[in-house]
């Protein structure tokens, strides 16, 4: 699977079986999964905890091949919530685009880090 080849919906269905197979629907509650999802994007910035701006990133080369394991796992964690809360992932990323589109307009926001209200 690659992610040019593969879509949100057979992820989506490849973790439904894969969490039928063990009965885990029984803890998948929006509320567990949200903190599961919170756990797993620790468990992926603490891989770059203490790294310079001009330094490596992650700052120690054996935490590198853990990378993609962690993203993973916040993948299927936000993948599991928006199965379990009816999120169509799609359609809301879709959705926000479009309204950051309006609040952050390329005339004003280009090449600025401020907030939308500050620009």
């Amino acid at each position: 699977m690659r992610d040019d080849q593969t879509t949100l919906g057979e992820l989506r269905s490849l973790l439904r079986e894969f969490n039928a197979d063990r009965d885990w629907g029984r803890y998948h509650s929006p509320r567990n999964l949200a903190m599961a999802l919170n756990v797993e994007a620790g468990e992926l910035l603490q891989l770059y905890l203490w790294s310079a701006d001009d330094g490596p990133q992650p700052p120690v080369a054996s935490r590198l091949p853990q990378v993609a394991d962690e993203a993973a796992d916040v993948a299927i964690c936000l993948l599991n919530f928006c199965e379990q809360a009816g999120v169509d992932l799609a359609a809301a990323v879709e959705a926000k685009i479009a309204a950051n589109a309006q609040k952050y307009p390329v005339e004003r926001a280009r090449g600025r880090l401020e907030r939308s209200e500050e620009l």
